[in-house]
């Protein structure tokens, strides 16, 4: 998990893949994650389409490019909710813009939910893919 986190960090933005009720794939960028109780969290409005779609089929997938490495990294999982009040004050420690966006006045709810049974597939254009499983 470390060395995916890592990866993240450095990409900054990420996208992340769900599909509609329809099976229509739907993708958009990301940048919140952290690391808490050892699991990689991700985190989104409970008010938008993507979290819905989670909601309705936990499989997901993100992409992460870093072109100066001209690598990426694919990562498939299942989203695990964590409505804990716990998360959300570690996601605003962790990212305290959050706050801003998720609050009383804004109406937003920040939604968060740790992946298992994940892949991560770490490829290049100069050599041979790596799996890492966490």
């Amino acid at each position: 998990m470390d060395k995916v986190y890592e990866y993240l960090k450095k990409a900054g933005t990420f996208f992340y893949a769900t599909a509609e009720t329809n099976g229509q794939p739907r993708v958009r960028p990301f940048g919140f994650f952290m690391k808490y109780e050892d699991k990689l969290y991700f985190g989104m409005g409970q008010q938008k389409p993507s979290f819905a779609q989670t909601r309705a089929n936990p499989k997901f997938e993100i992409c992460a490019y870093v072109a100066a490495d001209m690598s990426w990294v694919r990562i498939e999982g299942t989203a695990v909710f964590d409505d804990r009040a716990e998360v959300t004050e570690a996601a605003f420690a962790d990212s305290p813009q959050l706050k801003g966006l998720y609050n009383e006045q804004t109406g937003n709810v920040l939604g968060h939910f740790y992946i298992k049974d994940a892949t991560a597939t770490f490829s290049s254009f100069a050599g041979e893919p790596e799996v890492v499983k966490f």
